[in-house]
């Protein structure tokens, strides 16, 4: 396997609403946006990462999730778009950037979350594979994951080669990067340069400031439909203009992070900084000529009915006060003394127990066309009348890493097969320490099954006694 791209930075909720204006507002002069759409993408780093896995590469994001809707939703896109996430804790609110659209023109943003908050300690599988990485791209959107003092540490002792896509907010590159990505108005700003001359002129000189602050290898400063300019050790820049004339396409937003994260898998392929910035031109050029993000908002997954709210609310309530999220999961199909063992015994290691439920289509899947016996809206009534379950949330997948995700439980629970020695590793273990949770197991009954109550419930033709369930 593959080493992964690591992106480290701050992830951002996009959501696009598009409609149609055809009248103004009778109190005040401004258009009516009446809304025929809206599609939920994300941005920042989570853009970079998007970007990544729809390469094909392995991708893995360090970043700070907040314990709320938004946070939720962007870990439900991630996951979807195949992304490992290693979360950090975010204390503020998820960073929301809401375009309004029509006509094929944004016609306002409105941006929310406030103020940055710092994120907490980065668990220890996000400081692993950050040292398993085969290249890592730092993406700064000025929120302060990038001040983490631990993740700062782990980016200065990395063997990969690490790209940093720079913030006017955000902190100075950590020494040693193989390669800064600014802007041109990006690297005024952080180098107070005041641009006299041309852009060639001012990228060059400003470039070269910045990789002697930064201690860096390189600078590529990416100057819109020109390309890029490659400043390095040697005295002469690099000009480096997209293979193809590029017309501006409706939005080029994500165009910068396609640029970096193409530079970044190509540096892990073992590419020269030379080359990586050649690869990426041509990577963010074609990008833009395919219509930028407005062939994302084609493409990205669409927003899906809330298969939860209430078990959102209960795991927000529960750690708002401090207390200790367990989630379990199964099918529960014929309910006896060994899940009821089980579900008391999770709930005993924390303030809330959330039942993931595999739904009928799941079980199907899972057990074959006689299962589920009870359809999947008695089986959570049943669980959600137990005193020892706070909440429930059905899931449609095979296995419950979508819901997961968005849960993010500070304890997994299993029993049955998965507990005791020589017992196999439970397939969301991985997922689950990403965020810092724990993986437990529990004693189960012996020789409680369904599968075992449903055997000795059939007469010798094989058919289920009637009521018998």
């Amino acid at each position: 396997m593959n080493a992964p791209i690591v992106i480290v930075g701050d992830t951002l909720l996009d959501r696009d609403v598009t409609g149609a204006v055809t009248r103004v507002c009778p109190d005040a002069p401004v258009p009516v946006l009446d809304e025929r759409s809206a599609v939920d993408r994300p941005g920042g780093a989570g853009l970079a990462a998007l970007l990544a896995a729809a390469q094909g590469a392995e991708v893995a994001l360090v970043t700070a999730l907040a314990d709320d809707a938004g946070g939720a939703r962007l870990a439900e896109l991630l996951a979807a778009a195949g992304v490992t996430v290693h979360p950090l804790r975010s204390p503020g609110a998820t960073p929301e950037k809401i375009r309004l659209r029509a006509g094929g023109q944004t016609l306002l943003r409105l941006d929310r979350g406030g103020e940055p908050a710092p994120p907490g300690e980065p668990p220890q599988a996000a400081l692993d594979v950050l040292r398993a990485a085969g290249a890592i791209l730092a993406s700064d959107y000025g929120r302060g994951l990038l001040r983490q003092p631990a993740l700062r540490s782990a980016l200065a002792d990395v063997a990969a080669p690490v790209v940093w896509d720079p913030h006017p907010r955000g902190p100075a590159a950590v020494p040693g990067v193989r390669l800064a990505t600014p802007n041109l108005g990006e690297l005024r700003q952080l180098t107070g340069d005041a641009g006299a001359g041309s852009p060639l002129s001012t990228a060059t000189r400003a470039g070269q400031e910045l990789r002697r602050r930064w201690r860096a290898a390189a600078v590529a400063v990416t100057t819109g439909a020109d390309g890029a300019v490659l400043c390095h050790s040697g005295g002469t820049p690099l000009v480096v203009p997209p293979p193809d004339p590029v017309e501006r396409a409706e939005d080029t937003c994500g165009a910068g992070d396609r640029f970096a994260v193409a530079a970044a898998g190509a540096l892990a392929g073992g590419a020269r900084v030379s080359e990586a910035v050649q690869e990426a031109v041509a990577a963010a050029s074609a990008y833009v000529a395919a219509g930028g993000a407005a062939r994302l908002r084609d493409t990205a997954p669409r927003p899906q009915a809330d298969p939860a709210p209430p078990a959102l609310e209960l795991v927000a309530r529960v750690r708002a006060a401090g207390g200790t999220v367990v989630a379990t999961g199964g099918c529960f199909d014929i309910l006896h003394a060994g899940h009821l063992a089980t579900l008391r015994a999770a709930r005993g290691l924390g303030d809330a127990l959330v039942v993931c439920l595999n739904s009928d289509r799941s079980v199907r899947g899972l057990k074959g066309p006689d299962r589920p016996v009870n359809g999947e809206a008695d089986r959570a009534r049943l669980l959600a009348a137990l005193d020892c379950v706070d909440g429930v949330v059905i899931f449609d997948e095979p296995t419950p890493h979508t819901v997961l995700s968005r849960l993010r439980p500070d304890v997994w629970v299993k029993g049955g097969d998965y507990a005791g020695d020589g017992a196999p590793e439970l397939p969301e273990a991985d997922l689950v320490r990403g965020w810092g949770g724990r993986v437990v197991t529990v004693p189960y009954l012996a020789g409680r099954s369904t599968t075992a109550t449903i055997a000795a419930a059939r007469p010798r033709d094989g058919h289920l006694v009637k009521g018998a369930a």
